[in-house]
Parts: C-alpha cells; structure tokens; sequence
C-alpha cells in the first residue's frame, strides 16, 4: 500500500509492502482486531460519556470555561511531559499484557469518580486529580495501542485498520454524549462515571481472548540507553514523518478546543442546558464519523489530502464561531468534525506506514504527544480568551492559529516536495510535482 508520502525519497526508509486491494471494513475480517474493536467501541462509548459528563460538572461546580480548560491540560499534561517515555515502555514490553493493565486501570479511574459523585462528596479538585490520573495512564496505553494494531492486521491492511479505528471512536461518539446528556439531566453524572468505569471490562476480555499465535509480532526492543533520542532523531531525519506531526501539533493545541467552545456556546451564547452540549458533541462525532469511513475506503493517506483537509477545517472553524443562530452553528459542526477526523487519521496513517515497526512505539508516541500533549499549553489560554473576550473570539483565534499553521506547512511541503499548489475541478486543492518526475516528490500527484 503506498504511504502516499512520497517515502522513497527519504534517506534509508523501507518501501512499505505492497497492499492487497481494500473494502471499507476489510481488516474486521481479522479474529483478533474483530475481537479489539468490539471491546473498543463500548468503553468508547463510555469514555465519551465520561468526558461529556466530566466537562459539564466541572462547569457546573464552578461556572468558569477556564475551569474546564484546565481540566483538560491536567488530563493531558502527562503526555506532554512524559509521553515519549511512554513510547519506549511500549517497544519494551509485549503489547497485549501491557494493554490489559492499562486499561484496568483507566477503569478504576472512572469508578473512583463515581463513587465520589454518587457520594455527594465530588469536588472540582477530585475532577482535576482523576484527570491527570487518567492521563498518567494514557501515557503508556496511547502508544501501546496506536501499534499494537499493526500485530492485529499486518502491514496490508494497517491504513483500512487506522481509519476503522477512528470511526469506532467516532460512532461511539455519537451515542456517548446523547446517553451522558440524558444521564446528567435525569440521575446526574455520576452515573455516567459507573459505566465508564465498568466498559472497560469489554476490551480486557477481548484482549484476553485474542489467539496469540495470529498476531504479526514486532521486536521487543531490549533496554540500552540513547532509545529515546534515536527515537527524535528518527523522526528528525525523515520530512514524510516530521511535518505532519508538526502540522497535527498546530491542529490539535489550537484548534480542537471543542470541550471549552462548546461548553461556553452551550451557557453563555445560547443559553442551552446539558442536552444543548452534547447534541454539539453528537453533531461533531457525526461529521468524524463520515471522515473516517471516507478514509477507510479511500485506503491511502496523502500529504496533500492532509494540507488540504487541515485548511478546510481551520476555515470552517472560523466561520462555524460567527454563526448568528443556533442551527447554523449546529449544523456547520458537521463537516468540522468530518475534515477534522480527515487530519487525524491521514497523518496517523501516513506516519505508521512510513515508519520501521522496530520504531513504531517511540514514534507513536510522539505523535500522539504533540497532537494531545499540546492541550496543556492551548487549553488553558483558549479558555482564557474564551471567558474573556466570549466564545465567539476564542473558537476564531483558535481556527486563525491552525489556520496560520496549515498554510505555511503546505508551503514548506510544497519547497520540500518541489511541490506547487494547484485548484483542480476534480481534486480540488492538491500539492502537484513541478517537475516531470513524480517518483522524486515528497507527496504524488496521484
């Protein structure tokens, strides 16, 4: 399959193998990934719950956007600090065991704070330790996880598993903040922090189920010093692996603030209640949704479907944080999520595909460190400029900032690629070679 990154071009990278022809569910065909996507999609669900619930009682407790902020740079401010850690645990260790105890203790995570809200005993700083608990643990899990699915799948059928993965997130998205928005307006949150807790008995018995034997087993990296500097000078050395990640970076501290944008629409713009926000929340996972299964049909991922998608989303951002009616707004959070989820997943197949699978763990992690790592520098600033200055402003400087980001990384791809920008009819806006000789570009034509 071709990474569509234009990888041969880079100093010692590996073609990777050729990939035998797709359907859009194609790797649900594997026993093993059938068994991890089952298990995923109801703690999934559960995660979304959690998360819509989280975000509401902390503004709840203290009616600030900048409370929520925060609670969302505690929950990811591990990643940040610790995360390329992380990816070096996760080439050491035998993945499936290692996932069976981060995920056991991510359940316990949501059964604490539940027994702490249903107590009547919750307060903003149990919120604030639970996330950053949570977060701990994401260290370890996001890396594990992110690579344990090529074991599952293999090579063939690594990009088709990716974009499944993100719809299965995205699908679970839809129903978790329907279910949290009914849950906290009827019983309270803390329910929906007892079925967090308790999905995650799902995946652990699927992992506990999966045939050994099937798996495409990696290297276990042994322990020597310098893993996680050869790890950064890996990416460092490789253009079709450091600019999406970078680009991914920009997005994901700037851009997918939506817990503090829509949190502060919901109250303070149109004075909706817990069901306004996650009727936000389910329009946003209907978009990614549509992203991810367009993705996992198309089967490839390209730089340049990457850059373009990255300035769609940022555009509609900004014009999506200027509606002037409920509706509007609403409905223009469909096609956010769709190029948003677009980003995502072609940068995360682009960079595991174009990565040696002795590398993978580190290289995930770093990935996933600027993507959800930065949210400890954006939140707590877009939630600052939110309270200040309103929704609307903050939703559009965060869109302006990845914005900015997108456009100068398609110009430096396009110097890099001996690329030009080029309107197509049929393509739209495409990173096309100058020179007769697509086989040198760093992204292809085609």
């Amino acid at each position: 399959m071709s990474t569509g990154n234009g990888a041969d071009s880079a100093p010692g990278h590996k073609s990777a193998p050729t990939a035998v022809p797709a359907t859009m569910f194609s790797s649900l065909k594997i026993r093993n990934y059938r068994l991890f996507a089952t298990g995923q999609v109801v703690s999934n669900t559960g995660t979304w719950m959690q998360r819509i619930a989280q975000d509401w009682l902390v503004l709840s407790l203290t009616g600030s956007a900048s409370a929520v902020g925060i609670t969302i740079a505690l929950q990811f401010l591990p990643m940040l600090l610790f995360g390329l850690y992380g990816g070096v645990l996760a080439d050491r260790l035998p993945k499936r065991p290692l996932l069976i105890g981060t995920q056991s203790a991510m359940g316990l995570t949501g059964l604490a704070l539940a027994a702490l809200t249903l107590a009547g005993h919750v307060q903003v700083w149990h919120v604030y330790l639970a996330a950053f608990l949570l977060g701990l643990v994401t260290v370890v899990d996001n890396p594990a996880r992110q690579s344990f699915v090529s074991e599952m799948v293999g090579p063939d059928q690594l990009a088709n598993a990716v974009s499944l993965n993100s719809a299965n997130f995205q699908s679970a998205r839809l129903v978790g903040p329907a279910v949290a928005g009914v849950l906290i307006t009827a019983v309270g949150s803390g329910w929906a922090f007892l079925l967090n807790g308790l999905s995650f008995a799902a995946p652990i018995a699927g992992l506990m189920l999966m045939r050994a034997h099937e798996l495409h087993r990696t290297e276990i990296q042994p322990r020597a010093k310098g893993q996680l500097r050869e790890g950064l000078r890996y990416v460092a050395g490789r253009p079709e692996l450091i600019w999406p990640i970078v680009l991914v970076g920009f997005i994901g501290t700037f851009g997918f603030n939506f817990p503090i944008w829509l949190s502060a629409f919901t109250s303070d713009v149109f004075h909706g209640d817990a069901g306004t926000y996650g009727l936000f929340n389910t329009l946003i996972a209907a978009g990614s949704l549509a992203g991810a299964l367009l993705a996992a049909r198309r089967g490839q991922s390209r730089l340049r479907v990457l850059v373009a998608a990255a300035v769609l989303f940022s555009v509609l951002e900004i014009a999506t944080a200027f509606a002037p009616g409920l509706w509007l707004f609403a409905l223009l959070l469909v096609p956010i999520g769709m190029f948003g989820l677009t980003v995502n997943v072609t940068a995360n197949s682009s960079v595991q595909m174009a990565t040696d699978p002795e590398m993978r763990g580190r290289v995930m992690a770093l990935f996933m460190m600027v993507f959800t790592g930065g949210t400890p520098v954006g939140a707590p600033v877009v939630g600052w400029v939110t309270d200040t200055y309103g929704a609307r402003v903050g939703m559009a400087a965060g869109g302006a900032v990845a914005l900015l980001a997108a456009v100068t990384i398609g110009l430096v791809l396009s110097r890099v690629g001996n690329l030009r920008l080029r309107m197509d009819r049929h393509r739209g806006l495409a990173l096309v070679p100058r020179h007769p000789h697509p086989a040198r570009a760093l992204v292809p034509a085609a």
